[in-house]
């Protein structure tokens, strides 16, 4: 009589031989190894239950998720569990796979149910039972159908068996089908299945999570559905696989769900918008005042600055006048709260959106600064640099120059790129600790002094970096077109004036006020402690 240490170490060895040729290990085929191993029960079963096509299929669908190394490292894959929960499955792609081997994983019993199970045994876990559909069906309360909406007419002979069951869609459609359909894929199944309890969930949850787990995935699950008891059922099974179930509510909800997968960076539309928009704007300008003036009043090229220099003007006043839109929209809103005497009065939809996407505004700024960076440090290692040392070096033997040190230059430069490097350096704290798994971990207080405090040093690191990069330069300049940075200097130059202002103590004193619930037009009063804090806090994120 064997252990079941000494059955799974011996299901696997037979699994490797299955997968690999004599010659050759499982780890050189990679997540790609086929595996036909099946469960200790069915170790006598006739070895032509896997016909010759399963072994000769090619494409994306037939190449399994599973690996052989992942079910040798997991005894669960291998054995079925006794007294275990069954649920089935309604197809055989590749999220019903990775269901089907997340599910074994979680102690489940798990029956899959197939159209030609001959075929596709082989793609899932050994302690997967690959059945017909209708043997399927009958036995799991809780059905998974992993089908596209199309495929669900299909099901249509197993409606008696189905009766009572609860079915959980996982489909997804298309932008194209989401914005054709006036009903969800959920709604459009529970239609064909009126005796049937349907529940929308797992859609958001990419084959690859359900492989790997909530920990290299996103760990929420959105569940909604008309019952209740239902949606309690699945969610027990989503908390068992190491998922968070959030209910939604109705299935009506569904639709909603589905447009989930298919949005693109939603939050980040506006802010990509508005960087774009000022790069260009400022590239332009660049562009007039460095390249193209010169040429046309003084016939110099100097078309070759357009790839690297230009962009090196343009990117740090990007990042200079984003940084100061993160701390605008804040100081809008105290100004009026202060002129409305209430904190309960909706701001505009366009300052709350604006509000809203400060985040990711503070992230492209840090990004354009970042590569500021780095085009900084690129700039000494162009041929024309080194055709510009040498022309001054010829320049100054002509002239008998033995040194042109210049005292002021010098400190100038030193001080200009040693604030840069401090604005960057804050910069990055405010980016990492944006990040949620480094959020999470502070509290309301460290969080606000991170994204506040010194969100707006840096701001007032950067307005020094740029006042020390103009120095004298500012109006000294005989071309019509003032410099880039004295542009850019008036947002930052706005907000930081207007900090400075409520700072003032009778301004702070009542912005603390309103902020606590007191209202100028109401005969209520409210007295401060006198050791509460007055320093506004206001968060970026």
């Amino acid at each position: 009589m064997k252990s079941k240490r000494s059955l799974a170490m011996a299901n696997g060895n037979q699994l490797e031989q299955k997968c690999c040729p004599a010659d050759k290990s499982c780890d050189s085929h990679g997540e790609g190894c086929p595996s036909q191993q099946k469960s200790d029960k069915d170790t006598e079963a006739p070895k032509d239950h896997v016909t010759p096509q399963a072994e000769k299929m090619s494409g994306d669908m037939d190449e399994p998720l599973i690996s052989c190394q992942l079910v040798e490292s997991n005894p669960n894959l291998i054995e079925i569990p006794s007294q275990s929960q069954t649920v089935g499955i309604l197809g055989s792609g590749d999220f019903a796979r990775s269901l089907a081997t997340r599910l074994v994983g979680s102690g489940f019993r798990v029956i899959v149910g197939s159209r030609n199970p001959k075929r596709t045994a082989g793609l899932f876990p050994a302690a997967a039972q690959v059945i017909l559909q209708a043997e399927a069906v009958s036995t799991p309360e809780i059905i998974f159908v992993a089908m596209y909406r199309e495929h669900y007419s299909t099901l249509s002979s197993l409606s008696d068996l189905l009766v009572g069951k609860i079915l959980v869609d996982v489909s997804n459609s298309t932008e194209k089908e989401h914005l054709q359909q006036r009903e969800s894929n959920a709604e459009y199944l529970a239609s064909l299945f009126p005796s049937c309890t349907v529940v929308k969930a797992f859609n958001v949850i990419s084959a690859w999570s359900l492989q790997s787990g909530p920990k290299d995935g996103n760990k929420q699950v959105l569940i909604s559905g008309d019952q209740q008891k239902a949606k309690y059922k699945v969610s027990e099974i989503a908390r068992a696989m190491g998922f968070i179930p959030v209910d939604m509510g109705s299935l009506a909800y569904a639709k909603e769900i589905e447009a989930i997968p298919l949005r693109l960076l939603p939050k980040w539309k506006i802010p990509a918008i508005l960087a774009l928009g000022l790069f260009i704007c400022f590239y332009t300008y660049n562009f007039i005042r460095d390249v193209l003036q010169p040429y046309i009043q003084e016939r110099k090229n100097k078309f070759y600055k357009l790839p690297l220099s230009v962009v090196n003007t343009t990117l740090p006043c990007v990042a200079y006048v984003m940084l100061s839109l993160v701390y605008l929209p804040g100081v809008l809103a105290a100004a009026l709260q202060l002129y409305w005497g209430t904190k309960y009065s909706r701001f505009p939809d366009w300052l709350d959106h604006w509000l809203q996407h400060r985040k990711q505004i503070g992230l492209l700024s840090f990004f354009c600064a970042s590569l500021h960076a780095v085009y900084s440090f690129c700039l000494p290692l162009r041929r024309s640099s080194r055709y510009l040392i040498i022309n001054e070096a010829v320049k100054q033997v002509l002239a008998n120059k033995s040194n042109i040190w210049n005292e002021e230059e010098v400190w100038r430069m030193e001080i200009y790129i040693s604030l840069g490097i401090l604005a960057l350096g804050i910069l990055s704290l405010l980016a990492i600790t944006s990040l949620p798994s480094i959020s999470n971990s502070l509290n309301w207080r460290e969080f606000t002094f991170v994204q506040s405090t010194l969100g707006f040093l840096a701001l007032v690191v950067s307005t020094f970096h740029t006042l020390t990069y103009g120095w004298t330069r500012a109006f000294a300049d005989s071309r019509y077109l003032p410099p880039t940075f004295t542009l850019t200097l008036l947002v930052p130059c706005v907000v930081i004036l207007a900090k400075g202002i409520f700072l003032l103590p009778c301004l702070r004193h009542r912005l603390a006020r309103i902020r606590r619930g007191w209202e100028k037009k109401t005969t209520v009063k409210f007295v401060l402690p006198t050791d509460y804090p007055h320093t506004e806090k206001t968060s970026h994120v």
